[in-house]
């Protein structure tokens, strides 16, 4: 399986993180994403980054201060818009009328 190179050396937090999100949301499911950076942050950065979007960081490594991540994208994305027959309803509560005997806000 082949996987796209990213490189955001020189680039400091959160830039490397924002800029992997952006490369792997037009990545299909199951592909590779290997990121070069040097900025020490991006360590945990990336941990963290996984682990609350549900993407495998499969592998890490650091040569001569360029860290490598190889990061494979989740099987599903679950913010995805909603397609038909997999709608979601979201309910949204108003807000009632104004104070009887003024508008909104006054006393």
């Amino acid at each position: 399986m082949s996987e796209t190179v990213l490189d955001v050396k020189g680039m400091n937090c959160p830039l490397p993180v924002l800029r992997a999100n952006k490369a792997l949301r037009v990545m299909a499911p199951g592909e590779r994403l290997r990121v070069l950076a040097t900025d020490r942050a991006a360590v945990a950065d990336f941990q963290a980054f996984c682990r609350e979007t549900g993407h495998a960081l499969l592998a890490f490594s650091d040569e001569g201060g360029v860290l490598s991540f190889v990061i494979r994208r989740r099987a599903e994305d679950k913010h995805a818009e909603a397609k038909p027959g997999n709608e979601r309803r979201i309910e949204e509560k108003t807000p009632g009328p104004p104070p009887a005997g003024g508008k909104a806000g006054e006393a």
